[in-house]
């Protein structure tokens, strides 16, 4: 990349690809990992985190997943959109259990059923981790619930994390797959960072990508980001590039204000994001304006 050397680099500090060497612990990511640790390690069956698009659940799971030992097994679906008995086969790669590709899915769900067994016998756990289950069918929703049913006398044979956007909440309302709703023992809903928690991370991930000079982004373009980005952690990373590269392009050693402003007008996200955010301002005053109609209206 083009800046690195400038600006004394010795990688891209804001790819917004997950990598968990960039984790940054903001109030709301621990919490959110420290939620997910308890509850597996509490031996629960099924857990949701939910966060906005941009807020970084890829990167928790990710996170969750380097976290756990070696007693684990863990399966990670990245691409949620699947038929049941796909489902079933990628979870039966993942976990090394042999199946034949034209295999029904009653055997399917026997060898997954024997394997999971094995794991047990071996004192091994296994997680399944879902990301983007906003978009996983409800027929496979049902299937996974099914699956979880599994158990020994002691406990589960396999625990089940899923990784949403808020829509969720609206599938797992849907009354075919109440009963997994009712499952869900803990969950947590990722926040964006504040304003202060921006400057640190973005901070934190200069110093991992090798930066040891003094402060590149101004008061100003800080501020002008956090306006922009709301705290959104992946549009932060994408405004803090671009603003990277426009100074660069003068031959600065520092973001200002004007840096930052370039970034978000080449930015079409941040403009999607500002129109949600007053459409929903003008939703909140109209919904006002209604409410205080209707207590004028009271009889006195």
């Amino acid at each position: 990349m083009m800046y690195l050397t400038h600006f004394g680099l010795s990688e891209a500090p804001f790819s917004i690809t997950p990598d968990t060497s960039f984790y940054f612990a903001s109030h709301s990511y621990q919490e959110g990992l420290n939620t997910l640790l308890f509850a597996i390690l509490s031996g629960e069956g099924f857990i949701k985190i939910t966060g906005e698009v941009g807020t970084g659940k890829t990167l928790l799971c990710r996170k969750l997943m380097a976290s756990l030992d070696t007693s684990f097994k863990v399966a990670y679906v990245p691409n949620p959109y699947l038929e049941p008995k796909s489902l079933l086969m990628v979870l039966a790669e993942e976990l090394g259990i042999k199946v034949a590709s034209n295999t029904t899915q009653h055997a399917l769900l026997t060898a997954l059923t024997h394997g999971l067994l094995d794991f047990a016998r071996k004192e091994i756990k296994v997680v399944v981790c879902l990301d983007e289950v906003q978009a996983m069918p409800i027929e496979t929703l049902e299937a996974l619930r099914l699956l979880s049913n599994l158990e020994t006398e002691k406990r589960k044979l396999l625990q089940v994390v899923i990784f949403g956007q808020p829509e969720l909440e609206i599938k797992l309302n849907h009354a075919s797959i109440r009963q997994l709703k009712q499952r869900i023992t803990f969950e947590y809903q990722l926040d964006r960072l504040s304003r202060d928690e921006m400057q640190y991370y973005l901070n934190h991930r200069l110093i991992i990508a090798g930066y040891q000079g003094s402060r590149v982004f101004s008061g100003a373009a800080l501020t002008l980001m956090y306006l922009k980005s709301k705290g959104v952690p992946r549009l932060v990373n994408i405004l803090a590039h671009k603003a990277l590269l426009a100074a660069y392009g003068k031959g600065k050693r520092q973001v200002g204000i004007v840096d930052v402003f370039a970034a978000a007008s080449d930015t079409k996200s941040i403009e999607s994001l500002w129109r949600k955010l007053r459409l929903n301002s003008l939703s909140l005053s109209v919904l006002l304006s209604v409410c205080g109609a209707a207590l004028l209206a009271l009889p006195k």
